[in-house]
């Protein structure tokens, strides 16, 4: 059948904002209660609760055990953690212990109990102060001090972001310290600025978790500190045994053994090891790796929490691995054979093991993220929960090609292509299409190769996207992470840049019809791309997401307190080097746009303040660019709600149909100001 011949980006599509709305985040926080699985899911309709989802062995659909308005989420680090943990009981099914969004309390729960209410564990927060804040929780039913939940406190001491302390501490699951902080048991002291919740060993005796301190992000240097429980559930002999300021350790579990397994990068890679703490100290260390390989088998650790891999019976390991991508292998830790699970997947996000069993949260290119069951013993892979349904004829989906691009010195920069795609249109013969830079949030983060809505609404009307794996980016490498060190604003942008250039003189982009676009350290990169010299004349517009756009504000009391001090590293300190922190901040720069932008910023954004965007724009109002500022009360950092997302995806569209004159009518305009 002949195909329509339409201008790029004029193409009709039936991806409309409301589907891409409906599909926003995937689950998360995957674990095992027993034999059942649970995990947590976004409600964008729900106002972008999470809902707290459950998976029986018995092979039924997955159901969710709370109504709203309960929402499973916590502000620990402000970017949350772990919000929930279980354990099985021989009577009355499992219990289960989570954290409530609104008022940032640890509630327990029992879904199986004819008054399912869920209880209070911990007290009420002083609003004053910011409060007490739960992350990262593990059920101790029969511990040596009574039953509790061990988890991670983060307790404001004073009004300012970075008025606070961090300990791991015991709640009583009786419900006594609801109305008496005081009787919550510190297990830790706050002499390490950041924890992580503790892992307990197979014989109960012995504690181990994450610890580091600023100006260290983790993904640069953390430690693995270990205790011994006493008999009335104190921790003693703290010690700190791997790790250090050059070294990041993303994540420490037990093995069966009673060995720890850790995931270092001291290698250059995040690799897994072994370290037996009963080594003999005048013998060998006790530590070595499991599988070295020149791949990744952890990524940044944003959330306190976050789980690469798991043991499972009889010793093998589950783990997700790669370059660029993560799959799930199960590994011989005695053979270090390594086995990677079958199937159309090719991202995994998330594990959690029980018996023979690995479920992970598993995507493709053209499917979006799922929950999969990987079965040891045959091999066999199948969908269990959030089966991936086709909303519209796939025929729609962008066909992505991953490239590796040659930057300045030669260096290479890793993205994936999304070019225009449509089963019924194309484009006039010579006609190039529009092309979009997607900048990644973090920066150390990565953009995975997954079926994503949002870059398909854009594609299946003619419109291009590239996403760009910057230097800094996760996934290939602490070398290819530290490219970033001291040149956030300069190779980020010079990586883009390098990207849409070459698109451009292969013949693939339009020179005269790219943007770029991104969110939170994106929107930076998107901001400074607009501001840089190096980028004068590259693109036609810009859309710029609750993103940093002034260095020394930001560096200085107008962010949370996990990222107060991220910019030591990724611009220098301020007291060395004051004129860089300007240089590069696009606040004081806005003079230097000459192209339409969006800014898009929520309101209650504690991360990057609505306070830089209203600087911004006083900058630039009275320059005759034209550009839209538009806010969202309720929306922090990232948008949740369905609501947001159709109009902020809609009003990106719509600047590009302004920019690149494009006709289509199917859109609500964007009124810029000028």
């Amino acid at each position: 059948m002949a195909k329509t011949i339409a201008p790029y980006g004029s193409w009709p599509s039936p991806i409309d904002a409301a589907l891409v709305a409906s599909h926003n985040g995937r689950p998360e926080y995957l674990g095992a209660v027993g034999e059942e699985m649970w995990w947590t899911e976004p409600r964008p309709a729900e106002g972008g609760r999470r809902a707290l989802m459950r998976l029986t062995a018995d092979g039924g659909e997955a159901q969710s055990v709370l109504s709203p308005p309960w929402n499973v989420r916590n502000r620990v680090i402000e970017y949350g953690g772990l919000p929930w943990a279980g354990t099985p009981r021989t009577g009355g099914g499992p219990l289960i212990v989570f954290t409530h969004f609104a008022d940032q309390r640890l509630y327990a729960y029992e879904p199986d109990s004819p008054v399912q209410a869920p209880r209070p564990l911990t007290p009420v927060a002083d609003v004053i102060a910011g409060g007490l804040r739960w992350c990262d929780p593990v059920v101790v039913p029969e511990g040596p001090a009574g039953p509790e939940v061990w988890c991670v406190l983060e307790e404001f001491t004073g009004e300012g972001p970075t008025d606070l302390r961090r300990v791991i501490a015991a709640v009583p699951l009786d419900g006594s310290a609801a109305g008496d902080r005081g009787l919550v048991r510190e297990l830790t002291d706050d002499a390490s600025r950041f924890v992580t919740g503790p892992r307990i060993s197979p014989d109960g005796g012995r504690a181990a978790w994450l610890a580091w301190d600023h100006p260290a992000m983790p993904w640069d240097g953390t430690l693995v500190k270990t205790a011994r429980i006493t008999a009335d559930g104190s921790f003693e002999g703290v010690r700190t045994v791997a790790g250090g300021p050059e070294e990041s350790v993303a994540q420490v579990e037990w093995g069966p053994d009673g060995a720890l397994l850790l995931c270092s990068d001291g290698s250059g890679w995040w690799n897994l090891q072994r370290l037996d703490l009963d080594a003999p100290v005048s013998g060998p260390s006790g530590r070595g790796a499991l599988c070295p390989r020149e791949e990744e088998f952890a990524a940044g650790l944003w959330r306190i929490g976050q789980k690469w891999f798991e043991p499972l019976e009889g010793g093998l390991i589950a783990t997700l691995h790669g370059r660029g991508s993560m799959r799930l292998g199960v590994l011989d830790p005695e053979s270090g054979e390594l086995a990677d699970a079958t199937g159309p997947w090719t991202e995994w996000a998330a594990l959690a093991t029980a018996g023979s069993r690995v479920v992970g949260v598993a995507a493709g290119p053209h499917s979006s993220y799922e929950v999969v069951e990987l079965d040891t013993r045959t091999g066999h892979s199948r969908v269990v929960a959030a089966h991936h349904k086709d909303a519209v004829d796939p025929a729609y989906y962008p066909q992505p090609r991953e490239r590796t691009f040659t930057g300045p010195d030669g260096r290479d920069i890793h993205a994936q292509v999304y070019p225009p795609h449509h089963p019924g249109h194309e484009a006039p013969a010579g006609e190039l299409p529009p092309y979009v830079v997607w900048a990644h949030g973090g920066p150390t983060g990565r953009a995975p190769l997954v079926l994503d809505l949002e870059i398909a609404y854009f594609t299946s009307r003619g419109i291009g996207v590239v996403e760009v794996n910057y230097g800094g980016s996760t996934g290939y490498g602490r070398a290819y992470r530290n490219r970033l060190r001291e040149q956030w604003g300069i190779v980020d942008v010079e990586d883009c840049a390098a990207v849409a250039r070459s698109l451009a003189a292969e013949g693939e982009a339009d020179p005269a019809r790219l943007a770029v676009r991104g969110g939170s350290a994106g929107g930076w990169t998107s901001a400074a791309s607009l501001t840089s010299p190096a980028t004068e004349g590259l693109y036609a517009c810009g859309t710029i997401s609750y993103p940093i756009l002034d260095l020394a504000g930001w560096a200085t009391g107008e962010t949370h307190d996990f990222e107060s001090q991220y910019l030591e590293s990724l611009v220098g300190p301020l007291e060395h080097f004051p004129d860089r922190y300007r240089d590069r901040s696009p606040l004081h720069h806005a003079d230097r746009v000459t192209v339409p932008f969006l800014l898009l910023q929520g309101l209650d954004d504690v991360i990057c303040p609505p306070v830089q965007c209203e600087r911004f724009v006083e900058h630039v109002d009275g320059s005759r660019v034209p550009y839209a500022y538009l806010t969202f009360e309720g929306e922090g950092h990232g948008f949740r709600r369905a609501e947001t997302i159709i109009r902020t995806v809609e009003a990106e569209l719509s600047l590009y149909v302004q920019t690149f004159d494009i006709a289509r009518d199917d859109v609500p305009v964007l009124e810029l100001n000028r």
